[in-house]
């Protein structure tokens, strides 16, 4: 399933910043259309999505699409303005993410001074961004990539035609810090999600995969106090470019290089040797690769070891479990 995507189309939401952001200037670099469905832009992607206004034989367009991710009927306008104005999606990475804290933090309830989210709501803030857009998301991307709208100019998925939905899992989909119940239920959701859509790809060309990174020097990390101190001196960071690299992998290639030994990855082939502690795997659907410092491991579904290699945690997380457990008393949680 090796596909060029050059002249491709791309939606992703939360492009705006961090990883995504990363992800969707590869494309560019690619040759390859985006949507960048976000709420904002930082400067940096702003200037991107500026540069690539109109597109010419030499390159791509970029196209903003402020995008609320909570509110589904602005999914679906993401993908009509993919088709209206760029042919139509190949490509789609549900992206967009939060981290708590302090965001929609379970040790925060609703009600409580520093709760982001509406005691009158069904449903917590993180959850409907880090869980429900990316299952709501997929399902639109695989109902069009079957039905393409008559404004879209691709046609429909197919062998010859193949389709590509790339997830941002986390390492916390294996491990359970005690800090961030909320986000660890939404990883481990995500994980089992992308493995349970894996026969799209053999049946309709539909290859759903997802990166699992550690901690990323993204600004969600950099320009927030509350999580920025609970780095310490001598933890490693994990690119957000490696990350993005790993991504377009995952979409156009059919083999890609991981670390670990000469366990076969599921059903797939595995191709090349390990000299220097790497192979190559075959790409396939249902996959989840771990980004760790300058390293990706294969995340299997059963007795897997976990995560391994710099730039998969950090030192302070314990700051963060103290202080919950001193809040924790009488009258926690009462309205």
């Amino acid at each position: 399933m090796a596909v060029s995507l050059a002249g491709k189309t791309a939606i992703v939401t939360g492009a705006g910043s961090g990883i995504n952001f990363h992800f969707a200037r590869a494309l560019l670099a690619k040759r390859c259309n985006v949507v960048f469905a976000d709420l904002a832009l930082r400067p940096e992607a702003e200037e991107l999505v500026s540069n690539h206004r109109s597109s010419s034989s030499a390159s791509a367009r970029a196209i903003f699409q402020k995008t609320d991710v909570r509110q589904w009927n602005q999914l679906e306008q993401m993908f009509r303005v993919a088709s209206e104005e760029l042919g139509g999606a190949d490509i789609v990475c549900p992206g967009a993410g939060v981290y708590e804290p302090p965001f929609s933090n379970f040790w925060h309830p609703p009600s409580s001074p520093t709760s982001r989210d509406d005691p009158s709501s069904n449903t917590y803030a993180s959850l409907a961004i880090n869980l429900s857009h990316p299952i709501r998301t997929t399902q639109l991307a695989i109902s069009h990539f079957l039905s393409p709208p008559s404004s879209s100019s691709t046609s429909p998925v197919s062998a010859s035609n193949p389709k590509a939905i790339i997830h941002i899992s986390s390492i916390a989909g294996q491990v359970t810090p005690f800090a961030v119940p909320i986000y660890n239920a939404a990883k481990h959701g995500i994980n089992g999600f992308v493995r349970s859509l894996a026969p799209l790809s053999h049946r309709l060309g539909v290859r759903v995969t997802a990166v699992a990174p550690g901690v990323i020097k993204t600004p969600l990390w950099t320009e927030n106090p509350d999580k920025l101190r609970l780095i310490k001196d001598g933890d490693a960071w994990v690119t957000p470019e490696y990350v993005a690299e790993t991504m377009v992998a995952l979409v156009e290639d059919e083999e890609i290089q991981v670390s670990g030994g000469e366990r076969a990855i599921g059903s797939g082939a595995q191709s090349g040797d390990s000299r220097g502690g790497t192979r190559r795997v075959t790409v396939q659907g249902g996959m989840i690769v771990e980004v760790a410092k300058g390293t990706r491991r294969i995340v299997e579904q059963f007795n897997d070891p976990g995560p391994s290699g710099e730039g998969n945690t950090v030192s302070g997380m314990g700051i963060a479990e103290e202080e919950i457990f001193g809040a924790l008393k009488g009258g926690w949680g009462v309205s």
